[in-house]
């Protein structure tokens, strides 16, 4: 194939990209399904030298790749996240009680449940084994938009409401909605464990160089497991805090619509947290909510949510189609049925029960009426929809280049089975299932409605 013909097919591929949205937005089908598709189309063509990435000789170019993929997605859900937030108000901590419990026990659980799949189940060396189960033990922001929130919420879109519930409140104040509650919850925890993935890739980095636990145990716990968190969510803090200023007060930035302070914002964040050695993805997602904080309802955010996502969809693009063409070119050639053990074990046991798990503790507990507990029916869907993606092909590249793991031709084609798998599954349900979920709820509101006394009567059970 001519270099020509390349650019043609290269044209060709991101027009398919930009229309799939419109055409697939009520279809059985994601985006992400119908891009891996196409490269395995690709990948059965006879390319130029050096077109395929082989995830072993050009890890480096993976790694850089899959991070700014991962950045620019980390951007938008912080972007995109509507619901409060603030150490300065801990009232509101509540409201994101399904986002901590997917994080503090489904994400443990899922590194668990692979780990001693690899290691005990199937012998593998407990390095290598630990790092897979990190590697995908966080769900993706990049893959996972048909089960996300759509973006933020500003005094423009609100206008355009039928309902405009809220419109008249202020800036600062707390907007909840009932119906956002599984793609919150799923959009949250995408956001965040992202970087809480880190310290398990480290300690398997650790026992494949350093030795047992009981050598970097304790500094592992001080500093990797809660040191760089730290350090990675303040100085997000700050940045995002010191660039809202800017753009809302001092500079004007936000009134004149200068979206590339999304990208300034992103950059900054990361730069900063990984310079102090903090974890650069929390940095990125804290500085982005920290910015929305500044000015909840502005209009701006729209359009630096807007820009950030033309951006990640084109790097998705990229990734999705490598993914493919690597499939049907030689990646899948050391895959065997213990990856696909592991995949299947992880998309339809271990993630599921993690996550069903997590989100059954305290939901028995009566909230006030802002917040809720999800019912039976969203915390069966928010546990399925763990979709793996992007992050871990960034994890494994970054881990494989800090040191030598045996068999990173295996890990590899494993990672990419567990993702292509993960997308299929979670891909081809999500339209359906989130449908499903919406039609639901309106029909329960209805219900309500027509509960509801009217004016001058009195409702059940009321006190005078």
């Amino acid at each position: 194939m001519s270099v020509d013909a390349v650019f043609l097919l290269g044209g060709l591929t991101l027009l398919v990209a930009v229309i799939l949205p419109t055409i697939l937005a009520r279809a059985w089908l994601s985006a992400p399904v119908v891009l891996i598709s196409l490269g395995c189309l690709i990948g059965l063509m006879p390319l130029p030298n050096g077109f395929v990435l082989d995830p072993v000789d050009q890890r480096d170019t993976i790694e850089h790749v899959t991070e700014l993929t991962v950045l620019l997605a980390l951007m938008g859900v912080g972007l995109a996240l509507d619901r409060p937030l603030s150490l300065r108000r801990p009232s509101g901590w509540p409201t994101w009680s399904a986002t901590w419990k997917l994080l503090a026990i489904a994400m443990p659980l899922t590194i668990a449940g692979v780990f001693l799949v690899g290691w005990w189940g199937l012998g593998l060396a407990a390095a290598p084994a630990l790092l897979l189960a990190a590697a995908l033990a966080p769900t993706d922001p990049v893959l996972a938009a048909d089960v996300q929130v759509e973006g933020p919420r500003t005094r423009a879109s609100r206008s355009t409401d039928d309902d405009a519930e809220g419109a008249g409140e202020d800036e600062g104040e707390q907007e909840v909605s009932e119906k956002d509650e599984v793609r919150f919850a799923l959009t949250s925890e995408a956001g965040l464990n992202d970087g809480l993935a880190f310290p398990f890739v480290y300690a398997a980095i650790f026992l494949a160089t350093t030795g047992p636990v009981a050598e970097w145990g304790l500094h592992w716990v001080a500093w990797e497991l809660v040191g760089k968190v730290a350090i990675g969510v303040l100085v997000g803090l700050l940045v995002g805090w010191g660039l809202a200023r800017v753009a809302f007060r001092a500079s004007g930035l936000a009134a004149r619509g200068e979206v590339l302070l999304g990208l300034a914002a992103m950059l900054t964040a990361y730069g900063a947290a990984e310079v102090a050695q903090g974890y650069g993805f929390l940095s990125v997602f804290t500085a982005a909510m920290a910015i929305r904080a500044a000015a909840r309802t502005h209009e701006f955010h729209e359009h630096m949510h807007s820009s950030i996502e033309r951006l990640e969809r084109l790097m998705t693009l990229v990734v999705l189609l490598f993914v493919g063409i690597s499939l049907t070119d030689g990646a899948l050639r050391y895959l065997d049925w213990r990856s696909v053990l592991i995949a299947t074990s992880l998309v339809l046991l271990i993630r599921p029960l993690s996550g069903w798990i997590a989100l059954s503790v305290g939901h028995w507990r009566v909230h006030d009426e802002v917040h809720r507990p999800l019912e039976r029916r969203e915390r069966a869907i928010t546990a399925f929809f763990g979709i793996r993606g992007v992050g871990t092909l960034y994890y494994l590249s970054y881990a494989l280049s800090e040191t030598t793991i045996e068999d990173e031709r295996w890990l590899w084609a494993t990672a990419l089975f567990t993702i292509v798998l993960s997308v299929l599954v979670h891909g081809v349900a999500a339209t359906p299932v989130m449908q499903r979920l919406e039609d639901a709820r309106e029909r329960l509101e209805d219900r309500r409605r027509d509960d509801t006394p009217g004016p001058g009567q009195e409702a059940f059970g009321a006190t005078s």
